[in-house]
């Protein structure tokens, strides 16, 4: 056997002579479609969206507390953390709206075709991107960052 790859295929019959057997595809060899890697991303953007929330909430309660625990809230929005987490939002929130266009659109017929799934996919992929950046330079422009 010239590695072990060989050796993985080997395996014993019942009657003990040896057989070669089919290795289970894993991630060394595996290559995800787009569309497998847009439907686990569409679930990873439903949790991220449903996290940052939890940070909006945040910024409304501080919001109605006063004037400290708002200036708290801004202080760590505009750290580097804060504003990494802020444009992950922005982009979760993109996507998952796009992809969720997309799925009404299957849902109703249109784009389901197996040939026009992986450019429909790269078309959210895009205008993910575009409105993403889109947004952070208008409010950087708006605000005079």
């Amino acid at each position: 056997m010239k590695d072990f790859r060989d050796a993985s295929f080997v395996a014993k019959a019942t009657d003990g002579t040896l057989v070669r057997r089919p290795l289970s595809p894993h991630l060394g060899i595996y290559r995800w479609p787009i569309t497998m890697l847009a439907s686990i991303l569409n679930r990873a953007t439903g949790i991220a969206l449903a996290i940052g929330s939890l940070l909006l909430v945040w910024w409304l309660a501080a919001a109605a507390a006063g004037p400290i625990a708002y200036a708290t809230v801004q202080e760590f929005l505009i750290s580097p953390l804060g504003l990494l987490l802020l444009l992950g939002w922005t982009a979760a929130l993109f996507y998952h709206l796009y992809a969720g266009i997309r799925h009404l659109l299957w849902d109703i017929g249109i784009g389901f075709a197996k040939p026009s799934l992986g450019p429909v996919t790269w078309v959210v992929l895009a205008a993910t991107a575009l409105s993403t950046v889109l947004v952070w330079v208008t409010a950087y422009a708006k605000l005079g960052g």
